[in-house]
C-alpha cells in the first residue's frame, strides 16, 4: 500500500465540512484538508437526485485511514456517507514528509 492517501467525503453543507475537515485535521488523522462546493448526481432510494454538496478532501498517511474513516463515519450526518481512499502514487517528497509528520503526535 501506498504511503499517502487522500481521504473523500461529502455532505450536505459548508458548515459540516468545515467540521468535518477541522476535526480531522485537530485529531492529527488528516495533515490538511481542502473543502470544494460541488453538484452530485446520485441514486437514493430508487431515485435519481442532483443535490449541491461539499466535498471534502483530506491528506493523510495510510496508517492514520482507519481511525479517520471511524471518526467521519461517527461524526457525519448522511446515513450512508461516500468515504474513500485514494493512494498518492508520487509528489512534493518535501510536502509527503510534511504530511506524514503532521499526522503523528505531538
Amino acid at each position: 500500500m501506498t504511503e499517502h492517501v487522500v481521504v473523500t467525503t461529502t455532505t450536505d453543507s459548508e458548515d459540516a465540512a468545515r467540521d468535518l475537515a477541522a476535526r480531522a485535521v485537530e485529531a492529527k488523522l488528516g495533515a490538511c484538508a481542502q473543502i470544494v462546493p460541488i453538484t452530485s448526481v446520485y441514486r437514493w432510494e430508487g431515485e435519481v437526485r442532483t443535490d449541491p454538496e461539499w466535498r471534502v478532501e483530506i491528506k493523510t498517511a495510510a496508517d492514520r485511514v482507519p481511525p479517520l474513516v471511524s471518526l467521519l463515519q461517527e461524526a457525519h450526518s448522511y446515513d450512508l456517507p461516500e468515504i474513500i481512499a485514494t493512494p498518492i502514487e508520487g509528489g512534493s517528497a518535501e510536502y509527503l514528509a510534511w504530511l506524514v509528520s503532521e499526522t503523528r503526535g505531538d
